[in-house]
């Protein structure tokens, strides 16, 4: 369910933790924007009436530091007194680097990479305030960091980072805003810090938001939308009251709470009174995780690769991806309930678990694990990737930059390219633009691919490229040409790319691409086996195929579709065989002969 979350069952505990004088809140009796004025007038600088008051003071931009002594000095991680850096602290590991107070900071110079100084950071940056007192002064959102990744934030906003260009030793990054979720609505450069101390950093936004009610309305900044009530923009405050809840009130922050009220006279209220972020602000965000997925299977085992498929799993809202595990390590992040996972060794046995995720970033429990054993032999000559263009998405005649889930879970992208063209069914069409295939692993023997030109203009090429190395050339023209280049033989990860096209006016049409994985260790007889074993045509538009068993070898065959359901089992094939009414979609055809077990991926249109 979506939860509105009232925490004020957690008032007590907080109360007996924390050193809020008494009566400090007294005056608080309203909710919504009505109790963020009230809350202003308890904790700022003016002599409001109140009883009891109290105005908060400036000890002034040098009294920061001395400020940091006492409200950011590391007593919960290392618990050596080193000055407590969110930019730099890692809470489960050993910092790659400490401050000592005054001793490490800031001279005026240097600061070129990390790890040199420490200086003050403005989580709500000066330029927004024009650099006025106190707000320049104000220790409840002016924290101690590195002065280099300071600098790298700049004046940012923070939101979830999709592509980080940044990456601090902590994990903090720089990059563009993840536009989905409950951080979608803004594509522009995010600073992301990491989950340690994103409750943090967004109750100092709230406590910006509410000190300074009488001026925020008048301050230009991408997270505000220019009014004293709201303040925020409705996707920063999405992002900001989700991280307030998926990181609560920390012992940490009630005590820097407790040190900067010694200083300066005022208390951030949402670290006191966390319930008070749902009652001004009143917005349901989504924290329900999807259920853990279950039946996950092995299927499909051949010496380089497994199939898994798994019941799928349910979410108040929708499930958008499951990621997948190898002997838990993170490999790919999946749209549907079924993979195929590439690149594994021959006669090796693995561990494979999946975890669900939603729109608004909920992660479900990583699923029980199951094992799978691959089949002996090597994976040269046997199909590691394919892709039939089936998710390029809704036909559109615009040239534009493309981005989709490709058949087997990576993500594809091509620009300058249009969707609405056909080869043997949808296909991507390449103006002035590149094509560019996910990282995949199991190397690379051979790639196959169907081009055409659409439209007019003549004849030309592109050129193939893998991990940026160019490994031959894939020509087009006014006909329909399938083309293969064999002996690449890259090993390990590989990222393939179409690039270069002759002439860049020229549109063409691309369809069908597949490629062989490449383990040097494989042996002769098994690389000809591979060869002489043909399936075709492939792709089958009438749901028919024909397959070659080479003279001599008796084989038993198994097709299976992606759920792992066998659909056709025939044993002591010793010649060609013909298949006819297979079902649509994308099948494993595994053949079984007294050398080895060889699997081939179809798909009937």
């Amino acid at each position: 369910m979506k939860t509105r979350l009232l925490l004020i069952a957690l008032c007590a505990f907080y109360f007996g933790f924390s050193q809020v004088p008494s009566g400090y809140y007294d005056s608080v009796t309203g909710s919504g924007y009505s109790l963020k004025t009230q809350l202003k007038n308890i904790i700022d600088s003016d002599n409001d009436g109140l009883t009891p008051e109290f105005q908060s003071t400036d000890p002034g931009y040098a009294g920061l530091y001395t400020t940091y002594v006492t409200s950011d000095s590391d007593s919960y991680y290392e618990n050596n007194g080193s000055v407590l850096d969110m930019y730099s602290e890692k809470p489960d590991g050993t910092d790659s680097y400490e401050y000592t107070h005054f001793t490490d900071q800031d001279p005026g110079s240097g600061g070129t990479s990390e790890g040199e100084f420490y200086n003050r950071e403005h989580i709500i940056p000066q330029s927004v305030f024009n650099q006025v007192t106190p707000q320049r002064s104000d220790a409840h959102f002016v924290v101690p960091s590195d002065k280099y990744v300071n600098s790298q934030r700049g004046s940012f906003p923070f939101g979830r980072v999709e592509n980080a260009n940044l990456t601090t030793s902590n994990g903090s990054k720089r990059g563009n805003n993840l536009d989905a979720g409950y951080s979608a609505g803004y594509t522009a450069t995010v600073f992301e810090p990491i989950d340690e101390f994103k409750g943090d950093i967004a109750r100092m936004h709230f406590y910006f938001a509410t000190r300074y009610e009488d001026n925020v309305a008048g301050y230009s900044y991408s997270m505000f939308n220019g009014t004293s009530d709201q303040v925020f923009d409705n996707t920063f405050l999405s992002i900001l009251v989700t991280w307030h809840l998926q990181d609560p009130v920390s012992t940490r922050e009630m005590d820097r709470n407790d040190a900067i009220f010694a200083r300066q006279n005022n208390r951030n209220p949402f670290i006191d009174h966390p319930e008070y972020v749902q009652m001004i602000w009143n917005i349901t965000v989504d924290t329900e995780a999807p259920t853990v997925p279950t039946n996950l299977m092995v299927s499909n085992e051949t010496s380089n690769s497994v199939d898994l498929s798994w019941t799928v799993s349910s979410d108040n809202t929708a499930v958008t991806e499951y990621d997948v595990y190898v002997n838990s390590v993170f490999n790919k992040s999946v749209a549907s309930n079924s993979t195929s996972v590439n690149g594994l060794s021959p006669e090796t046995t693995y561990s494979f678990s999946v975890l669900a995720k939603d729109a608004a970033g909920n992660e479900s429990a990583q699923s029980n694990s199951v094992n799978g054993t691959t089949l002996a032999g090597g994976t040269g000559g046997s199909d590691c990737a394919s892709e039939t263009f089936t998710n390029i998405g809704a036909p559109s005649s615009q040239y534009l930059d493309r981005m989709w889930t490709g058949d087997d879970g990576g993500t594809w992208t091509a620009t300058d390219a249009r969707t609405d063209q056909t080869l043997t069914d949808a296909a991507i069409t390449i103006r002035n633009g590149e094509l560019t295939a996910p990282s995949i692993s199991g190397g690379i023997g051979s790639l196959t691919i169907t081009t055409i030109r659409a439209f007019g203009g003549g004849s030309g090429t592109f050129t193939v490229q893998v991990n940026g190395t160019a490994v031959g050339t894939i020509p087009y023209g006014d006909t329909e040409e399938t083309t293969t280049i064999n002996d690449i033989n890259v090993t390990g990860n590989v990222v393939i790319s179409f690039t270069d096209k002759a002439t860049t006016s020229d549109r063409v049409i691309i369809d069908d691409l597949s490629w062989t994985c490449y383990d040097p260790t494989l042996g002769v007889d098994d690389l000809d086996l591979d060869n002489l074993i043909t399936v075709y045509p492939n792709p089958s538009i009438d749901g028919s195929i024909t397959i070659n068993i080479p003279n001599g070898t008796t084989s038993e065959l198994n097709i299976y579709d992606i759920t792992g359901k066998q659909i056709v089992s025939k044993k002591n094939i010793k010649e060609a065989i013909q298949l006819s009414s297979l079902p649509q979609g994308m099948l494993l055809v595994e053949i079984i002969s007294s050398q080895r077990s060889i699997t081939k991926k179809i798909i009937i249109r």
